[in-house]
């Protein structure tokens, strides 16, 4: 006798939705206006340390990014993190 391991479509499009909803939830960021800037570079430059850029630099990358963008560096706790922000 041979037995199948099929999943029922009542199974599979549940698993479905909740994988799709837990990527979604851990690629957005609660949004961070571009008025924020100065804590935004604060915050990367005390992760980046010495790797970080002068804050001219990251201030002016600051104001092109958007506010997902920022949201995403001041959710950030280490370098390769603030790396997926881009």
């Amino acid at each position: 006798m041979k037995i199948e391991n099929r999943l029922s479509p009542k199974v599979f499009f549940t698993v479905s939705c909740l994988s799709l909803s837990l990527l979604a939830g851990c690629t957005s960021y609660e949004p961070v206006p571009k008025s924020k800037c100065k804590s935004v570079v604060k915050h990367a430059k005390k992760i980046l340390a010495d790797f970080a850029p002068s804050n001219a630099d990251m201030l002016k990358d600051c104001n092109a990014a958007s506010d997902s963008e920022r949201g995403c560096i001041m959710a950030a706790s280490k370098k390769g993190h603030i790396a997926q922000c881009y």
